[in-house]
């Protein structure tokens, strides 16, 4: 065997044992998604897709680059998930709408309140009565989490997303690592001025990789009003940090 088929076959070698290597990372990656989904969709088509990222992750990663294939791979699996997902209703554009709309009203009763507005606030600025709200928070959960994979692009092209850094991902380019230190600080302020609550909330679901139930028993309270309490607070970040990223 010539040189050059050799060094075919190691970086084919090389690639499969990636693939293998990082398979339970799409599980992973796809347990953290389905809770927030509705029943009727399907976890195997989300898993294929993750599959899908994985191997383009494995297919373009350059070791050379200085990042390691876990926070590269992360990143190609979760866009492949989000565009699957973004295939189905629950990603409709009244959905959107909706959100959008949500995210607008929170934004602008901070500024007026120089707080953070209540609940019941939110609410009556929509002409909802509180459990209308509520619902409204079930409606628009799955785009408030997957918000959280909108990224931002370094000098090279690598994504950053709010996720990594909730996540604290491993390994970064010197690029992302500047941005890490930026979007950390505009992140932390942030989460510090959340509500109690809903600051707790976070920090159990990304910190300390707690699922809905886990933060359910441990506040008291049900997986459903969880879900809602991490909507409202994901609303509130995006909007806080807007500014950071425009």
């Amino acid at each position: 065997m010539n040189t050059s088929k050799a060094m075919a076959v190691a970086c084919e070698e090389d690639r499969d044992t990636l693939i293998l290597q990082h398979m339970p990372l799409v599980r992973y990656l796809v347990a953290r998604i389905v809770p927030q989904l509705p029943s009727h969709l399907d976890q195997q088509d989300l898993m294929s897709a993750a599959m899908i990222g994985l191997i383009n992750a494995a297919d373009r990663f350059d070791p050379l680059r200085g990042v390691l294939f876990k926070t590269f791979a992360e990143q190609h699996i979760r866009g492949t998930i989000l565009d699957e997902l973004r295939s189905y209703d629950v990603l409709s554009r009244s959905t959107r709408d909706k959100y959008k709309r949500l995210e607008r009203q929170v934004t602008v009763l901070e500024h007026q309140l120089g707080r953070n507005p209540t609940s019941e606030e939110v609410a009556q600025a929509l002409g909802l009565g509180l459990q209308e709200y509520y619902g409204l928070l079930d409606d628009v959960h799955v785009i408030s989490f997957i918000s959280l994979d909108d990224s931002w692009d370094d000098e090279e092209g690598n994504a950053l997303s709010l996720a990594d850094v909730l996540s604290e991902s491993e390994a970064k380019s010197p690029q992302q690592q500047v941005m890490m230190m930026q979007m950390t600080t505009a992140l932390g302020k942030a989460i510090d001025s959340l509500p109690d609550k809903e600051r707790l909330a976070v920090t159990l679901y990304y910190n300390e990789d707690l699922n809905l139930k886990e933060i359910g028993e441990a506040l008291s309270l049900t997986e459903s009003r969880i879900s809602q309490i991490l909507s409202q607070a994901m609303v509130r970040l995006r909007g806080k940090l807007k500014l950071y990223k425009n």
